[in-house]
Parts: C-alpha cells; sequence; structure tokens
C-alpha cells in the first residue's frame, strides 16, 4: 500500500536550525520520494518500508534534542505527482 506523509518537525530550543536540517538531510539520503517547501517535507512510498524508517528517524531526533515536536500527516495514496488545477 503506498502512503504520502507529511512531517514537520519543531525543535523547541534556540539551536533548531542545525537539527532540523540534519533530519531532512537523513530522510533525503532514503530510498523514498522526498518533497520539501519552507513548512514541511513529504515522503512518499510503500507503507510497510516508509514507516519503519520514519520511526527510527523520528526517534533518533528525539534523542538528539530536549524538547520537540513532530507533525505527522498521513494520506492512503501516493500523491508526489499531485498537481493543483486552479
Amino acid at each position: 500500500m503506498q502512503i504520502s506523509v507529511e512531517l514537520t518537525l519543531t525543535p523547541l530550543q534556540t539551536d533548531y536550525e542545525e537539527h532540523i536540517i540534519r533530519f531532512i538531510k537523513k530522510l533525503r539520503l532514503s530510498e523514498f520520494t522526498i518533497l520539501e517547501n519552507p513548512l514541511s517535507t513529504q515522503v512518499y512510498g510503500e507503507y510497510d518500508k516508509v514507516m519503519p524508517f520514519l520511526t527510527q528517524e523520528i526517534k533518533r531526533a528525539f534523542g538528539d534534542m530536549e524538547h520537540v515536536l513532530v507533525y505527522i500527516k498521513m494520506v492512503k495514496s501516493n500523491r508526489s505527482n499531485y498537481e493543483p488545477h486552479f
């Protein structure tokens, strides 16, 4: 089953940039389709592969920071080719 996941990592500390950059670079190195915008990063791929990968990377990010939020939205389908028609 294909999924689309939107992630927003929000470190609640002053050195937030380095943590966000490190997290995004880890996502970029994955086998999945990654799309980025200024507010979030989208990950597209097979559910059974994406979810263990995200669990590992989120746990790593939590271990690197004292206070952090991760917002996650998931859709059951691969929406990486979506183009608005307006």
